[in-house]
């Protein structure tokens, strides 16, 4: 007699609006729990600084997230100039600073530079494996990272808004496996400054668009998207 699997057969996907402050895959466990389901996945990882659409498969659905993260994705972040960080984000430790602060036609000019197939290297604290460990993993432990470039693709790359001389916003549409931090760190090194990224968010992932978010496509049962919504929200 088979064991009996423990959940409700629950199919579909929940269009996540994550907040900054938790994984994904924290993300991904609680919503398991608040819908009792047996099986569950995301259709891509977020930074735990970044806010934005993380698309949850439960059941089937799971069977077409390879699909998914395969799919273009949108993004608008902040590069704040001045410092770079271990992490490439604020929430690292700084590494090195600069006074400099690059002329706005420089940053505009270095952006053809980042559009189209380029190589990049992932940020040293990333769910990448390296031997089995998660390269985030020897990065706390203070071992050696070693992350080779990898192809990705920039369909396109704008410039957004200059609020201040210390940020810039960029807008980016993009294929699999691109690091946002690694994007701003490298466009910062490119005009001979310094940066990291202090927000994050992501507006669309293969089919799914903000338009869609707290949203359940193809599932039976539905809930309150106000009671999701608190269980989300810290």
């Amino acid at each position: 007699m088979g064991r009996k699997q423990k959940g409700q057969p629950i199919n579909g996907w929940l269009i996540l609006d994550k907040p900054s402050g938790i994984t994904s895959t924290g993300a991904v466990n609680r919503a398991k729990r608040l819908y009792d389901a047996r099986k569950a996945g995301h259709g891509g990882t977020l930074d735990p600084l970044a806010t934005g659409l993380l698309p949850i498969a439960f059941g089937e659905a799971t069977k077409t997230v390879s699909h998914v993260m395969d799919g273009t994705k949108t993004y608008s972040f902040t590069l704040r100039w001045g410092t770079e960080t271990d992490t490439d984000d604020s929430e690292g430790e700084a590494l090195e600073r600069s006074d400099f602060r690059p002329d706005p036609q420089a940053v505009e000019q270095a952006l053809s530079a980042f559009r189209g197939r380029i190589q990049q290297t992932p940020p040293r604290f990333s769910a990448i494996k390296i031997n089995g460990e998660r390269a985030y993993d020897l990065a706390r432990a203070n071992k050696p990272v070693e992350l080779a470039p990898r192809d990705i693709d920039i369909f396109d790359i704008q410039v957004d808004a200059m609020p201040d001389r210390d940020h810039t916003v960029f807008a980016v549409t993009s294929g699999k496996g691109a690091y946002m931090r690694s994007l701003a760190r490298d466009i910062a090194r490119a005009v001979d400054g310094l940066g990291h990224v202090p927000a994050l968010r992501r507006t669309r992932v293969g089919p799914f668009t903000e338009a869609m978010r707290f949203r359940w496509i193809n599932l039976t049962n539905m809930l309150m998207n106000r009671r999701l919504s608190r269980r989300f929200c810290p």
